[in-house]
């Protein structure tokens, strides 16, 4: 009995530490901004190789959390076209996330702006981001993955 304790207490530990590990958060947004398409250079406004959408963009609250197993949730609310015809609608876009870790990109599906520019991203990263993920960069992007503009870039959250 008294050499199954030990094995048996480290069998509980590390049961118990693999959900935390894996509910532990790899980097969180608080806030964003909406592209702006200024044109004074060759590479201005482009951000990790991503070009701004081709009109300005705004939005009103954007979180996000990514956990270290991939899972991420965005919560964005607002974003809207910030000039042209279409000025205060979302242009039919839809939008991805695009996770930048030491420069290289993990993205999630698609979906669809509501009409008043709000959406959801529930989903995990592909391909996984490494742990720590360094220089972290949130990207929101129209269309699929890998393509697209940025509409708006989170804010880290120290």
């Amino acid at each position: 009995m008294m050499k199954k304790a030990p094995m048996l207490l480290l069998s509980v530990g590390m049961s118990l530490s693999l959900p935390a590990a894996a509910d532990g958060s790899l980097a969180r947004f608080d806030g964003g901004i909406g592209s702006q398409p200024l044109r004074s250079g060759p590479a201005v406004n482009v951000v990790q190789g991503v070009n701004p959408g081709g009109i300005p963009w705004v939005i009103e609250r954007l979180r996000a959390d990514v956990k270290t197993d991939g899972r991420i949730s965005v919560d964005g609310r607002g974003l809207l076209l910030a000039g042209g015809n279409n000025v205060a609608r979302t242009g039919g876009q839809s939008v991805h996330a695009r996770l930048f870790c030491g420069g290289v990109p993990h993205n999630t599906g698609t979906v669809p702006l509501e009409a008043n520019g709000d959406f959801r991203i529930e989903d995990v990263l592909a391909p996984l981001p490494p742990s720590p993920c360094t220089d972290a960069t949130l990207l929101i992007v129209n269309g699929v993955a890998p393509g697209g503009s940025w509409f708006a870039a989170g804010i880290p959250k120290e």
